[in-house]
């Protein structure tokens, strides 16, 4: 929590830590953000404080529902 206190910004993410040649990155979200899709990366969701709620384009399942502690991986290509 203490990296994510010295940003206030949302959908800004700030590259906080590398692990085995991976950026790993810290955003605060607020809102909608528009479809999109990573070509050439997955993408980790690890809820931190709060709620996140994804979805996926042409998802039978319905939203994915996040609550602290979670985490859900989109896997690259997937537009969410």
């Amino acid at each position: 929590y203490e990296k994510a206190s010295q940003f206030s910004a949302h959908w800004t993410p700030k590259i906080i830590g590398e692990l085995n040649g991976q950026h790993v990155k810290l955003a605060k979200l607020f809102g909608e953000f528009g479809w999109h899709s990573h070509q050439d990366e997955d993408e980790l969701f690890l809820v931190l404080k709060g709620q996140v709620i994804i979805q996926l384009r042409n998802n039978q399942n319905g939203d994915i529902v996040l609550n602290e502690g979670d985490m859900f991986i989109v896997p690259r290509g997937v537009e969410h």
